[in-house]
């Protein structure tokens, strides 16, 4: 496929040929040290390489979170950037897990990090934030589809906290969250056989039936595995888009490494386990 053929598109046939599941990649201090690991530069290597290896080859989606190797300073995201090319390299596709958000020269700044085809971190995707407007988003948006990748913007989140700000009712009557999912549902408009600019919604949410997740676009599920949810739960979270669900796992494959097997073992029952879920709705 043509490295510029939209990610909605590419991400469409990722799942169906290898599976609805993205792998996240969390580095974070307390999972190197169950793997036997020093929480430092080459724990981290050690740690990336296993996952790339194990993995690259038949998970359709992965997403590294860059704070667990931003942390490490330079040499953290000279280990990112090798991910990124080494899983994009296999065929897999990489989400950049950022959340950045800002305005004007500064999101543009950011967008060319991630989205810019020449980036050394250039990703399929980047998870972004609305919540300076949505408007602000603009030049990631350009720039995406400018280079066939796409964006996940959190629109309804699974932490506690988020509440306060995407349920909150809007004059016109709409909460913050619906407004942002109608974005979205803008930006793919008429796109086949997916748009590329997709939804944060966690799993862990419950009956979400009172919005309409009807985006044309994907819909990013952190929360099954360690948070609680669970494969099964999602026909009820999700309703009729459920097909366009990327679920999201990082502990839940993770704790299984060091070992090769353990890892692939447990990242194929997942992608079986949601692929009967989806087929069964």
């Amino acid at each position: 496929m043509s490295p510029l053929e939209p990610f909605g598109t590419r991400l469409r046939h990722a799942m169906d040929e290898r599976g609805p599941l993205c792998v996240g990649i969390d580095p974070h201090a307390s999972l190197l040290s169950a793997w036997g690991l020093n929480d430092d530069i080459a724990g981290l290597e050690r740690f990336t390489r296993t996952v790339v290896e194990a993995l690259a080859g038949t998970v359709a989606v992965f997403k590294p979170q860059s704070a667990f190797f931003e942390r490490f300073g330079s040499r953290g995201v000279a280990v990112l950037e090798k991910a990124v090319e080494e899983l994009r390299a296999a065929g897999a596709l990489v989400v950049m897990d950022a959340k950045r958000g800002d305005i004007g020269s500064t999101m543009a700044a950011y967008a060319e990090t991630f989205l810019h085809k020449d980036s050394p971190l250039f990703s399929d995707a980047l998870t972004v934030s609305p919540y300076l407007g949505y408007g602000s988003l603009k030049p990631a948006v350009d720039l995406a589809r400018e280079n066939g990748a796409g964006l996940f913007v959190l629109a309804l989140t699974s932490n506690p906290e988020g509440a306060e700000v995407q349920h909150a009712v809007r004059e016109d009557g709409r909460t913050v969250g619906a407004t942002i999912l109608g974005h979205l549902a803008a930006e793919n408009a008429g796109a086949a056989p997916l748009g590329s600019f997709g939804a944060v919604v966690g799993a862990t949410l419950g009956d979400l039936s009172s919005y309409d997740l009807a985006v044309n676009g994907p819909l990013l599920a952190p929360g099954i595995g360690a948070q609680g949810a669970t494969p099964a739960d999602l026909p009820g979270v999700f309703g009729a888009a459920v097909r366009n669900v990327v679920p999201s796992v990082s502990r839940g494959v993770l704790r299984n490494g060091p070992d090769v097997g353990g890892l692939r073992d447990s990242a194929a029952r997942f992608a079986d386990e949601i692929r009967a879920a989806v087929e069964a709705a």
